[in-house]
């Protein structure tokens, strides 16, 4: 069976060593929008941005191990269209390429602000070309606004203060990652962020960006006040990559929905962040680097014949400052938190979230080995 995966990303990749890992030895193809072989998009707003990796360094996998797959690689040529009857991807050069089943692995855009096009000094990330240019421009700048107080908004922000700049961080929450995390937590990441010098100003929503002949200057909020700056970078979230699906007859809707094993049609599988697939009583969408692998693992073992439900518990992590939380399952502020281990004032602890009486999240704040042991006491909806 002749796979065709859309996506040269972490998804993408675990994919096909999946794939090959479960004795599958027909031809596997993998379409990849950048020119990139298959990187790491974590390090991009950490070690990346500051300098200490390069970009060898974030690659997935060096060239022995990438040839050892026996895959082909088409890079620099986006997926436009798919047709799902005859399994075959569109790309944007004219190609036509065809698997006996197909994974969509194509991530996410970043989103963005209203009149940033066009705007020098403006950024998002996303890629590692993103990474590079924010990095050249960081460089060179003295002010830095960053707009958005999630976990993109907040590791950049720690890694400019890394790296010398004023950096200002701008967004709607009362706190970073607040709606996320719930007041306790995102209060003491504030705090973090404040005693290593980042300015906040946060509860005040954005309404648009100043310049002088082209290049941003400030960014205006609702109260009207504009916050100077050299460099601007939006960091509002990202949306499923799905626009070259939208005449599929595939179901999209907020990602590509899949049943419980991640299949979106037949001979149709998705993994990543684009995938949102039945968990439980409802679709679930996660955007982390370890479902990427995760997913895929079971996409593959779905296109072998190994039939499984994908079932995860969620994880991610993320390094500000010299600070490192890591979370186990779906925390929420409608939560209620509770230490489990460890002492908030000493800012080593693990948390738990509870709704209706279950841990329904676990969240460690720089004691990782604990954290993980506090998995089994996660209640699955």
């Amino acid at each position: 069976m002749s796979v065709l995966v859309v996506g040269a990303s972490a998804a993408g990749l675990s994919t096909v060593e999946a794939l090959r890992r479960n004795g599958c030895q027909e031809p596997i193809t993998v379409i990849g929008a950048e020119w990139h072989l298959p990187y790491d998009r974590p390090p991009l707003s950490k070690q990346f941005l500051c300098g200490d990796w390069d970009e060898d360094r974030t690659r997935l996998r060096p060239d022995t191990m990438l040839s050892a797959l026996g895959a082909e690689f088409v890079l620099g040529d986006s997926a436009v269209g798919l047709d799902v009857d005859r399994r075959t991807v569109h790309t944007a050069s004219g190609r036509e390429l065809q698997g006996d089943a197909v994974v969509i692995a194509t991530g996410l855009r970043a989103r963005v602000l209203p009149g940033q096009g066009g705007l020098d000094g403006v950024h998002v990330l996303r890629t590692l070309d993103d990474a590079a240019a924010l990095r050249k421009e960081l460089l060179e700048a003295s002010r830095v606004v960053v707009v958005g107080d999630g976990v993109l908004g907040a590791e950049i922000a720690a890694t400019a203060r890394k790296m010398g700049l004023a950096v200002t961080m701008a967004g709607p929450q009362a706190a970073p990652l607040q709606s996320q995390f719930g007041p306790v937590v995102a209060g003491l990441l504030a705090e973090l962020h404040a005693s290593a010098g980042v300015h906040l100003k946060l509860g005040k929503a954005v309404t648009g960006l100043t310049d002088d002949n082209g290049r941003v200057n400030g960014v205006r909020l609702e109260t009207g006040e504009v916050l100077p700056a050299d460099v601007v970078v939006v960091a509002l979230g990202a949306a499923p990559a799905t626009e070259w699906l939208v005449d599929s007859g595939l179901r999209l809707d907020n990602g590509v929905v899949c049943d419980t094993r991640c299949r979106a049609a037949a001979g149709i599988y998705a993994a990543g962040d684009v995938a949102r697939w039945q968990h439980e009583d409802s679709l679930l969408r996660l955007e982390n680097r370890t479902n990427a692998t995760e997913q895929a693992a079971c996409v593959a073992a779905n296109i072998i014949g190994d039939e499984q439900p994908y079932r995860p518990v969620p994880y991610f992590w993320t390094d500000q400052f010299a600070t490192k939380i890591q979370v186990h399952g779906l925390p929420s502020a409608a939560a209620d938190v509770t230490v489990a281990e460890g002492n908030l004032d000493e800012r080593r602890f693990v948390v738990h979230y509870r709704r209706d009486g279950r841990v329904v999240g676990v969240l460690g704040w720089n004691m990782p080995k604990q954290t993980r042991l506090h998995r089994e006491h996660l209640v699955p909806a």
